[in-house]
């Protein structure tokens, strides 16, 4: 088995997005004080004060004004709310293995290409991948999408690119961009969660489909970049596209 399995790319879809957050402070500033106290500075001159009147020292303290408050801080950022935004994936999934979970047409457009792939019959995939009744999202509408599938297998006919089409649809899928206009559901379920957070079990899934050498530059690179298949939630072929 060679070293990658990494072909060209043969059909791409731009499905994520991203969005970014900022939080500016906001600074007050309090006035200081205009009038300081004249005690110390002026002499206090008892001989001229009456017997029970008020001092020009009680006069002072009862016209001072009270000190000035500390100046407030101006509001921080919440550090635990950027340190999360920060941890977040890029790409928000559900990830599913249990098919039955799956809409009824996505689920019976996934049995489609699982029967066409085992068969050995590339041509059974264009009615999957007509650009026709189901659109097929691509470079060029008009190329022949056979064609253009077959050109990507190590062999003449297609057999490889099956055989890999296959491997990607026995694996979990990930539900990207929930409830949103560009909600796909996408074979293998690689591309909705990072790959240091794989269990040994999924590992072994992944190196099913690619080889040790590939999953040491997957990790590099920062994540899944092999063939993904994606599907529409109303069960039409969106994409097949491999690289980043």
């Amino acid at each position: 088995m060679p070293n990658s399995r990494f072909p060209r790319i043969l059909f791409a879809a731009a499905l994520f997005s991203a969005t970014a957050l900022t939080q500016a402070p906001v600074a007050l500033a309090l006035s200081g004080m205009a009038q300081s106290s004249s005690v110390g500075h002026q002499g206090i001159q008892p001989a001229d004060t009456a017997p029970g009147s008020h001092t020009g020292t009680e006069n002072q303290h009862s016209q001072a004004t009270p000190p000035a408050a500390d100046k407030p801080e101006a509001p921080k950022p919440d550090a635990a709310a950027a340190a999360e935004a920060e941890a977040e994936p890029a790409i928000k999934a559900e990830i599913i293995h249990d098919f039955s979970k799956l809409p009824e047409p996505v689920r019976k457009l996934r049995e489609a290409i699982v029967e066409a792939a085992a068969s050995g019959d590339v041509e059974r995939m264009r009615p999957i991948m007509d650009p026709g009744a189901q659109k097929t999202d691509g470079p060029d509408q008009n190329e022949d999408p056979i064609e253009t599938l077959k050109s990507f297998s190590g062999d003449t006919e297609g057999l490889e690119i099956l055989a890999i089409m296959l491997d990607l649809m026995q694996t979990g899928v990930a539900r990207i961009e929930a409830g949103t206009p560009d909600e796909v559901y996408v074979w293998p379920y690689f591309v909705g969660k990072p790959l240091n957070e794989l269990t040994p079990p999924e590992k072994v899934d992944l190196l099913r489909i690619v080889t040790a050498g590939d999953l040491a530059a997957m990790d590099e690179a920062g994540g899944y970049n092999f063939y993904r298949i994606g599907i529409s939630p109303d069960g039409k072929w969106k994409f097949i596209v491999s690289g980043d």
